[in-house]
């Protein structure tokens, strides 16, 4: 499967961004609010300035206590991203988060993000077509 596929699929609630002038206090409530792991950092809502995820405020509280909730966005956030195109397939963007500890990866189409592409979506597909091999693997076997 691929990730444009895996787009498809997807319930339509679209990405979740957040200003990188915004307080990380706010991007927390957001992430509770909305059950989430991540926001897309935008300025303007469509350029894709960053991304701030659950373990980077997790990880600055460790080393710094509560203050860095009322820091902006743009301290925190990792700004150099590893994105995909929906032309790769899924094992390839879980190869991708494997090797960078990541779990969330960007879509790019003509330098637009398009979506946002999670660890559970990429595995959920993967298993989809692990079983689609074994049913066709079975009904070889079984002659049909």
């Amino acid at each position: 499967m691929i990730v444009s596929q895996i787009l498809k699929s997807k319930a339509d609630v679209g990405v979740i961004s957040v200003k990188p002038t915004d307080h990380v206090r706010d991007a927390v409530k957001i992430l509770s609010a909305k059950r989430i792991g991540t926001v897309v950092v935008s300025s303007d809502g469509v350029a894709l300035d960053g991304i701030l995820s659950e373990r980077d405020i997790v990880r600055e509280m460790g080393k710094r206590g509560t203050t860095c909730l009322d820091e902006p966005v743009s301290g925190m956030m990792t700004a150099k991203l590893v994105t995909c195109k929906p032309s790769d397939s899924a094992l390839d963007v879980l190869e991708m988060m494997t090797e960078g500890r990541f779990r969330h990866v960007p879509v790019m189409e003509d330098g637009k993000m398009i979506g946002l592409i999670s660890i559970g979506d990429a595995v959920k597909a993967r298993l989809a077509e692990l079983a689609m091999e074994k049913d066709a693997l079975e009904g070889m076997i079984m002659g049909h």
